[in-house]
């Protein structure tokens, strides 16, 4: 199947890049709106906000040191925007409704449950919800209309710089085709990079457009030199006690997916030493990242 581009169109409302703006996607009846915590109540002049939605609240958790995000749905959003005033954590709104209006409780609910369920599935953010809503009953024909909903919500979420709903192996990642080719189309497969034998570490990840993935189940080495660099023995220490790394069988191995800004920071965790990535993470048949990235750039 031909995949085609997307057009978004995005206004700012108030001229300022970091005020208000709405962004809104072709041939779709969704319309989302980014509010900055300070601006909230001078948003009371847009009409629309007062009716039914759903919306992401996004700050951070100080306790944990990271990104964390509040889902909810309300039928007069604007109002429910305003109650949230009292929590303290975040610091931007991002608001979708409908333009058609013509979104009822019982798909603003499903909304808020699949999108709870997506956050949570991803684990970028940290998810700040007591628990996760029951939907109501919909028509098969409802649910097939609000999938397609949601999928655009997420796509205007992650453009918009937000990635609460990409999983990681997911992220956009350089493909080869069965054939060993390198273009876009269904028979394509990720490419995996593994780092296996060395100092005991058999991990394996790939790149991506925000930098390096290592998989769950990657076991890196106990032992680390003394050459490690401080922060990268920081980085590791905070791994741990985040449980991203964590002692199965007398191993030390991922928790779950894990994105390194680099391939060189991940393959040092990895082996617990200085390493340089593009020489180390390798495919099955002997080709570095060096190489393999050298031959993309030679096939331009």
């Amino acid at each position: 199947m031909k995949i085609y581009g997307k057009k978004i169109t995005m206004l700012l409302i108030d001229g300022d890049p970091n005020g208000r703006l709405t962004c809104e996607l072709s041939n779709w009846t969704g319309k989302a709106y980014k509010i900055p915590r300070t601006m909230v109540k001078d948003s009371s002049d847009r009409n629309e906000l007062n009716s039914s939605g759903v919306y992401l609240l996004f700050g951070k958790d100080e306790a944990i040191d990271k990104e964390a995000v509040y889902i909810g749905e309300s039928e007069n959003i604007l109002v429910r925007l305003k109650q949230h005033l009292k929590k303290d954590f975040w610091n931007e709104s991002l608001i979708i409704i409908s333009k058609d209006d013509n979104l009822n409780k019982a798909h603003i609910r499903y909304l808020e449950q699949k999108m709870i369920e997506s956050a949570g599935h991803a684990m970028r953010y940290q998810v700040l919800n007591d628990f996760t809503p029951i939907g109501g009953t919909l028509s098969e024909a409802d649910i097939a209309e609000l999938e397609e909903f949601l999928d655009n919500i997420k796509l205007l979420v992650s453009t918009l710089g937000y990635k609460v709903f990409d999983e990681l192996k997911k992220s956009t990642a350089v493909k080869r085709t069965v054939n060993g080719g390198d273009e876009s189309g269904k028979n394509n497969k990720s490419v995996i990079f593994y780092i296996k034998g060395r100092r005991g570490a058999d991990a394996e990840g790939r790149p991506t457009a925000e930098g390096f993935v290592v998989f769950k189940g990657s076991k890196i080495t106990r032992n680390v030199a003394q050459s490690l660099p401080p922060w990268m023995k920081n980085l590791r220490e905070k791994l741990i006690n985040e449980k991203v790394l964590i002692e199965v069988n007398d191993e030390i191995v991922f928790s779950k997916d894990h994105l390194f800004s680099s391939a060189s920071t991940a393959a040092s965790i990895v082996l617990g030493s200085s390493s340089s990535g593009q020489r180390l993470w390798k495919l099955p048949e002997g080709i570095s990242l060096s190489e393999y990235e050298s031959s993309l750039t030679n096939q331009l």
